[in-house]
Formats: structure tokens, C-alpha cells, sequence
């Protein structure tokens, strides 16, 4: 009798898990999420960084952006040129022309040319330092801190601090915004690669308060925007800004600043 109930169990154990099978395997058809393939080609093409420089949560999300025509081909600012080709095959179109960008930090307020408005020990942290009054040590109030926030934020060791000032290393930048984002002093900004002249400064006083603040700052006086012949440059907001698209790198404005703000 109990062999009976033994062998019973053990049939009525293998009907049910057959029954299970059909039932799971029917339904991972019926159920089943189809994925676009142009999705899968377009993300082996992607690094992987999932830095999020191309303005989505990911490489995931990029490429079915991508693939739904929802961005561009050569958003990737990681993977540049040579994945934007991998992905036009992929989608059959055109590249186009892709201008490599790095991160610059517009300020030079470095230990001699800055002056304090006082002495902070606190944590070097730029965002802590950033709350605090005068927003950090530094008179300027629009100036480079120095405590590495952008440092720890850049996944490529392609920032460091020199003299109290963050400096960018053009040749390891991605350009994936992470300093960008993680400035609290919004000083960093993205400039063409190879760019021979640029506001080193982000001063938005103007005359005696930003000469009080720093040895190299703006003073917004025009002279840069009067001379230049390609209406590269104007002041605005009493500060310097340059068009990227417009400047042909002559370099007439740095040489008639007369604080020598323009790198």
C-alpha cells in the first residue's frame, strides 16, 4: 500500500510540473516584451559609462532614444566619433560632424590672484563651503572654491586641484558633465577641444568690486568686445562671453584685456 502511495505521488508530482511547464512556457510567449533589435545593436555600440553626459539616465536609455529617433546618433559625448559611426550603421544615417567638447573651469582666482574674505576650516567640501556667507572664503562670489567636489564627481581622473583652483585635463575629459553638475558655483562650463582662447573668469561685479575680489578678473569695460572684428564676444551681465561658433582663436581680445581674464 504504501509503495502505492509513493509511485501515486511521485506521477501526480511529475503531471503537475509537466502542467507548470506548458503553462510557463505559453506564457513567456504570450507575455513575452518584444525589444526592438535596433535597441540591442545601438547599446553594444555604447561604452557602458552611464556617465548620463548624453542627458539620459543611461546607456539603456540612450540607445532607445536613439533607436526611436528621439536623439541624435552622436550623443554619446564619451564615446565621440568613432561610436557615432558604429551607431549610424546601425540606424542608416549620417554621422554628421562631431565637434569633441571638454570641460573648462572659468574662473583663475588661484591662491595669489583671489582674495579671501576670510579663513575657512571647515570640511573641503564645495557644496558645504558654497552655503556658508559670501558663498566660500573667497571675495568673489562667483569664484572656484577649490575643495574638489568636481574632483571626486569625475569618473575619468581627468580634474585635479592646482593652487586652489580646479583644473581640467583636456586630453582625458569626456565631457560627460559630472563636474558641471556637481559645481555649486556653476563655474564649469563645456568649450570646443583645442580652444586657444577663453573667459578664464565667471565675476559678475563689475569695476572696483570684482578688482577688490581678484588680481584677474573681469571688470566688464568692453575693450575685448570692441575689438573684436567677428562679434565673438560680448559682455553680458557684466561679464565676458564668448561664441565659440564666431571665434576664429585671432586672439585680439586677450591681448587688449587689460586684467587678462582671457586665457
Amino acid at each position: 500500500m504504501d509503495s502505492v502511495v509513493i509511485v501515486s505521488s511521485i506521477v501526480l508530482l511529475a503531471i503537475i510540473a509537466i502542467v507548470i511547464g506548458i503553462f510557463l512556457g505559453v506564457s513567456s510567449e504570450v507575455f513575452k516584451v518584444k525589444v526592438d533589435e535596433k535597441i540591442v545593436k545601438i547599446r553594444e555600440c555604447l561604452p557602458g559609462n552611464n556617465c548620463g553626459g548624453c542627458g539620459f539616465a543611461g546607456c539603456d536609455a540612450l540607445a532607445e532614444a536613439i533607436a526611436k529617433g528621439e536623439a541624435a546618433v552622436n550623443q554619446c559625448p564619451v564615446g565621440g566619433a568613432p561610436v557615432a559611426a558604429k551607431i549610424s550603421e546601425v540606424m542608416g544615417v549620417e554621422a554628421g560632424d562631431t565637434v569633441k567638447m571638454v570641460a573648462f573651469v572659468n574662473c583663475n582666482g588661484t591662491c595669489v590672484n583671489a582674495n579671501k574674505a576670510y579663513e575657512y576650516n571647515g570640511v573641503k567640501d564645495c557644496r558645504l563651503a558654497a552655503s556658508l556667507p559670501n558663498a566660500g572664503e573667497k571675495l568673489c562670489r562667483n569664484a572656484c572654491l577649490g575643495y574638489g567636489t568636481c574632483v571626486d564627481a569625475c569618473k575619468f581622473g581627468a580634474m585635479e586641484i592646482v593652487d586652489g583652483v580646479a583644473k581640467v585635463d583636456p586630453e582625458k575629459c569626456v565631457a560627460c558633465k559630472a563636474c558641471i553638475k556637481a559645481c555649486p558655483m556653476k563655474v564649469i562650463s563645456l568649450v570646443p577641444y583645442g580652444k586657444k582662447h577663453i573667459v578664464e573668469c565667471s565675476n559678475r561685479d563689475k569695476g572696483k568690486p570684482a578688482m577688490d575680489a581678484c588680481k584677474v578678473s573681469c571688470i566688464a569695460c568692453g575693450m575685448c568686445e570692441r575689438t573684436c572684428t567677428k562679434g565673438a564676444i560680448k559682455v553680458d551681465r557684466n561679464l565676458a562671453v564668448m561664441d565659440y561658433n564666431l571665434c576664429d582663436d585671432c586672439g585680439a581680445c586677450s591681448e587688449k584685456c587689460p586684467r587678462k581674464c582671457i586665457s
